[in-house]
């Protein structure tokens, strides 16, 4: 999939689910644009068209978003993570006219998250060098969270470049990638993995970087089932069992 590249990467696709994120939207919404910036100022051709997807948002999430003129927002009544983010695909897709799916790029994090400056550069660093999906490290925001938590994640989390991790926060894929393996599918949860597990099988190129992590919320209580919310709950409770 990444011989036929060519050049670089002239659309990029940002695509942020959110769910009654109203306190943590506003950090994201301004560290992406910071990420807009750093890579306007190394390529100022390539245009970016960003979508926050308001998953059955009840709170000002909407108001945050129409706020700023550089970001798109499209409802969704689907109350599932995965639909979120392919609606925000078919609706970036949509406002970018179509474009080139072999040189247009999706980024996607989540509403909860903060994207380093250096995060859509470092993506189509690699994309341009041929790349067709770019798996990126996360980090609990410590926060408001119990050092001793914290120092539990990073037992389990060794983040180096060739990790195992797949994080729907920190992604990236080139679209004509994403359509051949069907792109997100309309899950509840794990819509990320399924789509690698797709990419993977068709011989897609792919590099899991440590070199651009993103800061993701550490609360407990979760937007998605099974989520990095989840994850750190049964981190915290042995009793509840946690995750492989």
């Amino acid at each position: 999939m990444g011989d036929s590249l060519g050049g670089c990467v002239r659309d990029v696709l940002v695509v942020v689910p959110a769910r009654n994120e109203e306190d943590l939207l506003p950090p994201c919404l301004d560290s992406l644009e910071a990420a807009r910036s750093a890579l306007a100022r190394t390529d100022p051709h390539v245009r970016v068209t960003t979508v926050v997807v308001l998953d059955r948002c009840t709170d000002a999430s909407a108001e945050l978003v129409e706020a700023r003129s550089w970001v798109h927002a499209v409802r969704s009544d689907a109350g599932r993570v995965g639909a979120a983010r392919r609606l925000g695909v078919q609706q970036a897709i949509a406002l970018a006219g179509g474009p080139d799916p072999v040189a247009t790029w999706i980024a996607s994090t989540d509403a909860d998250s903060v994207v380093p400056p250096h995060w859509l550069s470092r993506q189509l660093e690699l994309a341009c060098a041929g790349t067709d999906l770019v798996l990126g490290t996360v980090l609990p925001d410590a926060k408001g969270v119990d050092p001793g938590l914290i120092d539990a994640w990073h037992a389990r989390h060794v983040l180096t470049d060739g990790h195992p991790y797949v994080h729907g926060a920190n992604l990236g894929v080139r679209l004509s990638t994403y359509l051949q393996a069907g792109g997100f599918a309309e899950l509840p949860v794990h819509e990320d993995v399924r789509l690698v597990e797709a990419i993977r099988r068709d011989g897609g190129a792919v590099v899991s970087t440590a070199s651009a992590p993103v800061v993701t919320s550490g609360r407990f209580e979760a937007r998605a089932p099974e989520g990095f919310a989840s994850y750190l709950r049964a981190l915290a409770d042995p009793d509840l069992g946690l995750p492989v």
